[in-house]
């Protein structure tokens, strides 16, 4: 029989034996002492704690575990190597919305932590439509386009950024309509999907490149979140786009100075291979364009520059629609996520300039100079329909690549819950 340890939040302070401890152990149950500061930090301290002392089995017990409290224990206590077990508690709604989140959280976190020999850009396309499928099969459609049909269709950059891999690009193309055929689209959802990236010629040391299993956090972040949503009883049309290349140096693999003319006419030239996320959104943020959603939004690890602004906690948002950011801010914090909106004009567009093509990748310095975070999504943008609004995540928290006193190393899923939600309530 499975032996659970109970783990008991309470506000009262350790017996003195105990010094400063906030966890103590008695009888087979743990107590979280809460110093009513920022519990939510303290709690999933708290989770690292009582896992790293090689317990499995936790079950939450008393009246103090809210939902924000449960999903702070349980982010704390989860790793990248499976055998982990939570029992929630509450009512039947809490442990399910609970189990729920759990479940789609678990399967994004074994795909970026899954290693790169074993998710080729296919394989990533297929693993998130079968699991999507099995969530709702009668309401999921899609299809893959890998290869050399990614050219006859006219998806340059996929096609460009991975064609240096012996394991084909491919984009997803997966439709959740609960309605019939002719019901209109209401969200478009983009997933960058870099199986692993080497950084192509603009190739990256060995340590930068250590954790590039997770370059498809985006993909797995988004893919998530519809999950979630629709095991919440999602009733809109949503329809998701996941852009799944390999970054590797070949002989066939694209190289600095090169031109891509992408299918709305915008030519870019390649001054950094290092920047290849933006390069294969392009092609997901046109075709959701074509959806006619009125709502897109996308998701990457995009750039080390919203990490340095806004640390491993939050994750950077843009959008040239201020009402969207407040909304987005918004959800995050209905579901304990923080996200901070970093700065994108019009400008930014042309904050990367050519001589030889209307912009290009990036800047041909290191980091891609300053404001390389808003550069970035000005670059997104010119490939976004102007009838559509726009959230652009740049997923910063996504991957912690060593642990610490908060997260286990590997896959974080933050972000699923804020685009879940951003889901479920627009309108």
């Amino acid at each position: 029989m499975t032996q659970f340890m109970k783990v008991i939040l309470t506000t009262e302070v350790p017996a003195a034996h105990w010094g400063k401890a906030d966890v103590t152990y008695a009888d087979n149950q743990a107590l979280i002492h809460l110093q009513g500061q920022d519990d939510l930090r303290q709690i999933q301290k708290a989770a690292r704690k009582i896992r790293n002392q090689g317990i499995n089995q936790a079950q939450l017990d008393g009246e103090l575990w809210t939902i924000d409290n449960q999903w702070a224990f349980s982010q704390g206590f989860a790793t990248a190597k499976p055998g982990y077990h939570i029992q929630w508690c509450g009512d039947a709604a809490m442990t399910k919305t609970l189990q729920d989140r759990f479940d789609s959280a678990y399967f994004a976190r074994q795909l970026v932590n899954e290693t790169p020999e074993n998710l080729a850009p296919s394989e990533l396309a297929n693993q998130a439509a079968h699991w999507l499928s099995s969530i709702a099969e009668d309401e999921i459609s899609f299809r893959i386009v890998e290869g050399e049909r990614l050219l006859e269709e006219e998806w340059i950059g996929i096609h460009a950024v991975g064609r240096g891999s012996e394991r084909p690009p491919a984009l997803l193309e997966l439709d959740y309509n609960p309605f019939d055929d002719n019901a209109p689209v209401d969200i478009a959802l983009v997933g960058k999907g870099i199986t692993f990236d080497s950084g192509g010629y603009s190739i990256k040391s060995s340590e930068g490149m250590l954790g590039m299993k997770a370059d498809m956090g985006g993909a797995a972040t988004v893919t998530a979140a519809l999950g979630l949503a629709i095991k919440s009883g999602l009733k809109k049309r949503v329809k998701l786009f996941l852009c799944c290349a390999e970054n590797l140096i070949s002989g066939r693999a694209y190289k600095l100075g090169d031109i891509l003319t992408y299918k709305n006419g915008v030519s870019v030239e390649v001054v950094n291979t290092d920047a290849e996320g933006r390069l294969v959104l392009a092609d997901g943020l046109q075709a959701a364009s074509d959806t006619g959603a009125a709502l897109i939004i996308d998701a990457a690890t995009l750039t080390g520059a919203a990490y340095m602004a806004v640390g491993s906690h939050y994750n950077a948002i843009f959008s040239p629609n201020s009402e969207l950011l407040t909304r987005a801010t918004h959800a995050a914090e209905s579901v304990a996520e923080h996200v901070w909106p970093l700065p994108l004009e019009r400008w930014h567009q042309d904050a990367c300039p050519s001589p030889y093509a209307d912009t290009a990748n990036s800047r041909p310095m290191k980091g891609g100079g300053a404001g390389g975070a808003s550069n970035a999504a000005g670059f997104l943008w010119r490939f976004v329909s102007p009838q559509a609004d726009w959230l652009h995540f740049d997923l910063a928290a996504a991957f912690e690549d060593s642990a610490s006193a908060m997260w286990a190393a590997g896959a974080t899923t933050k972000g699923v819950l804020t685009i879940a939600a951003m889901l479920e309530h627009q309108e």
